[in-house]
């Protein structure tokens, strides 16, 4: 997979109304911030094919995006969790679109090539302080993560059940500056966490297995590798206007697959699986 490099901000990629044909060929997607990167692609896309649609792409957090597919505020609800049974009751479908994958780095001198899911917890959270107790080396761990509101550590956290417990050494507000920070730890002792598509091919670290699964766009497809989470479009049983179902259809069709790959997730859209109906 490869990281894209200009991702614009999802605010900025509602194109503008004046060139389209009215707010009924309006769609708007709203929720969870973590989808920014993979929804802010697609709707670019879809913009640049379909000029005579906005697609309007916002923030504001995975349960105001649920609430928002109920109330009708928007076509499309945006999730970085499943729906919950209650949400189900109250006439809500969701559609996985992607998995974001989050890939556990250490130093490529560190020995220790494996934890389990337990292991990985307790370093982030404080209990496990000594790579020794992994059966690594005498070395201090030293772990890194990202800032507060990072959709990264948001679904770090989530997948890992260390929500508001992590205790971290570094918070840093870059993906390159969590890399950067785990090979250039001299004493070898540091560990990070990024979205796998960010991580392929990098020198002088190496993706740490997780109870035994290797992160990799198979594995957390066929879901062995346990530090994921889905993104998920939420929608009506109801159903949704023309353009809404248009934009939904090409979003989780084999054709938009390499855009989401170029935005960092893991598309879940199959080759031969062409027909959805929201």
């Amino acid at each position: 997979m490869k990281l894209c490099k200009a991702v614009l901000p999802a605010l900025i990629l509602s194109l503008s109304l004046s060139a389209c044909g009215g707010p009924g060929n309006r769609v708007t997607a709203l929720g969870s911030s973590s989808m920014d990167g993979v929804m802010g692609i697609l709707a670019e896309q879809y913009g640049l094919d379909h000029p005579d649609v906005v697609v309007s792409v916002e923030g504001g957090g995975s349960s105001a995006g649920v609430e928002a597919a109920i109330t009708g505020d928007a076509h499309i609800g945006l999730s970085s969790r499943r729906l919950k049974g209650a949400e189900r009751e109250r006439g809500l479908v969701e559609t996985i679109v992607a998995l974001d994958g989050i890939a556990i780095i250490v130093s490529e001198d560190n020995p220790v090539d494996n934890l389990t899911a337990q292991q990985l917890a307790d370093v982030y959270t404080g209990a496990v302080t000594n790579w020794a107790q992994v059966g690594g080396a005498d070395v201090p761990i030293a772990p890194v993560g990202r800032e507060a509101g990072s959709g990264t550590r948001d679904g770090f956290e989530q997948a890992t059940g260390t929500q508001g417990r992590c205790v971290l050494t570094q918070e840093l507000i870059s993906t390159g500056a969590v890399v950067e920070a785990v090979r250039g730890n001299t004493a070898g002792g540091a560990v990070g966490y990024a979205s796998l598509s960010a991580v392929e091919g990098q020198e002088g670290i190496k993706l740490v297995t997780i109870d035994g699964a290797a992160c990799t766009e198979e594995t957390v497809l066929d879901g062995s590798y346990p530090v994921q989470r889905p993104f998920v479009l939420v929608t009506r049983q109801e159903g949704l206007t023309e353009p809404a179902r248009s934009f939904f259809a090409w979003a989780v069709s084999p054709q938009a697959a390499e855009l989401i790959r170029r935005a960092g997730a893991v598309p879940t859209a199959q080759e031969g699986r062409e027909e959805y109906e929201p």
